[in-house]
């Protein structure tokens, strides 16, 4: 967006910048929170997830943080200049890409975070004639977790492609930000196959740290670009209004 000084109004890519910044960061912070182990072996992961009691509100405020992160990513095709008709295409398909990963996240955690959480209670708490078909509920929604966590991941590795596509098509941002964008994506394509593959895996979850870090890269260089090309715009309006 230009101003009527002729200046580029950096407001929509700050917002959005920061939404993502936000929205990893703080979910880097809760899952902190959420209850660990090996991720792989039920029998003992399903007694750790039973004895949580901050379960609920551990999948909801990842939801949550998720959702602020998506939501940044969202706006970023209102922050960027889509100067051809390629790069307004990726960038829609991103925005359908993001709001699809929206949904399925949300499928996720439903899954995890409420029937999951039932399942391993009523395994845990059920007599010793039902453990073995309880334990095999509890099974059963890992595995929908695993499938429905599986295509989450490739639909945000396709949305994140997408809009790399529209940055590198884009005056407003570097191209190295698209760069990373575009390998954080591959890492979460990774992801999606790991997760359909093998589930949770100890690869999985180096996948998942490489791809938070590779976010915090990426995000945190769009939001000082955002912030510093906005000043020095404003610094140079000011001083040509002095002379």
């Amino acid at each position: 967006m230009t101003t009527n000084a002729g200046t580029v109004d950096r407001t929509p890519l700050r917002l959005s910048a920061a939404l993502m910044l936000a929205g990893q960061v703080l979910y880097i912070l809760v899952t902190f929170l959420h209850t660990g182990g090996d991720a792989n072996n039920h029998p003992a992961i399903f007694a750790a997830y039973a004895a949580s009691e901050i379960w609920t509100a551990v999948h909801v405020g990842q939801f949550a943080c998720v959702a602020i992160m998506l939501a940044g990513l969202f706006a970023l095709f209102f922050a960027i200049d889509l100067r051809t008709e390629k790069a307004r295409l990726a960038g829609r398909l991103g925005v359908a890409s993001t709001a699809v990963a929206l949904a399925l996240y949300g499928g996720v955690l439903a899954v995890d975070g409420v029937a999951l959480k039932q399942a391993v209670n009523a395994w845990a708490s059920a007599p010793d004639a039902e453990k073995v078909a309880r334990f095999a509920s509890a099974e059963a929604m890992r595995w929908l977790e695993w499938g429905m966590r599986s295509y989450e991941n490739f639909t945000l590795g396709l949305a994140l492609i997408s809009f790399a596509a529209a940055i590198l098509k884009s005056t407003l941002v570097p191209r190295p930000v698209a760069y990373l964008m575009g390998l954080s994506a591959m890492v979460y394509l990774l992801q999606g196959w790991l997760a359909g593959s093998e589930g949770f895996s100890p690869t999985h979850s180096f996948a998942i740290v490489l791809a938070e870090v590779l976010n915090l890269i990426w995000m945190t260089w769009l939001a000082v670009v955002a912030w510093r090309t906005q000043e020095s715009a404003v610094g140079t309006l000011q001083i040509g209004k002095r002379k």
